[in-house]
């Protein structure tokens, strides 16, 4: 087998685009809860999302599921996407507007390379609200390779960064 040059390293993921049962709801929770801004709107089937006036980050649809359920356990599909937040104070806020909106958290972790809040939408798709610590902050082992690891994540200390 012929290895195959790797891939472009200015490669990033662009956005996702998500299937939910009411687009209200969901615009609701990603502008009123997470601070998105509306970019635009297609009646009731589709909106765009964005961060910083990107044209989106999020798009959401009602295409192929209005008023549907989500998929049930054990199915395949989507585990989660993730937001980067640029700081930590950034991520804090998140957790501020997810505690002032009531929405539970799934798991909070600090993975040595990152902080993490987990969480589903609405319509049950997983989201991980996250901040990257500087890269040379990572934990290595003794070759240099990067030691990412599931630790608790303290919220107290995260919102005292607030």
């Amino acid at each position: 087998m012929v290895k195959e040059k790797t891939i472009d390293l200015n490669v990033r993921i662009g956005h996702v685009h998500l299937k939910v049962a009411n687009l209200q709801r969901a615009l609701d929770f990603y502008c009123s809860v997470l601070g998105f801004e509306l970019t635009q709107r297609y009646g009731e089937e589709a909106a765009f999302v964005s961060a910083g006036g990107y044209h989106h980050h999020i798009g959401l649809n009602t295409w192929e599921s209005r008023d549907g359920s989500p998929p049930p356990k054990g199915a395949t599909g989507l585990y989660h996407f993730a937001i980067l937040y640029p700081t930590r104070a950034a991520l804090a806020d998140a957790l501020r507007r997810l505690m002032q909106a009531n929405i539970s958290l799934e798991g909070a972790s600090d993975h040595g390379v990152s902080e993490a809040l987990y969480l589903s939408d609405p319509d049950g798709n997983g989201i991980e609200l996250y901040w990257d610590r500087p890269k040379e902050l990572w934990p290595r082992d003794e070759n240099g390779q990067i030691e990412m690891s599931t630790r608790r994540l303290e919220l107290s200390g995260l919102l005292g960064e607030l």
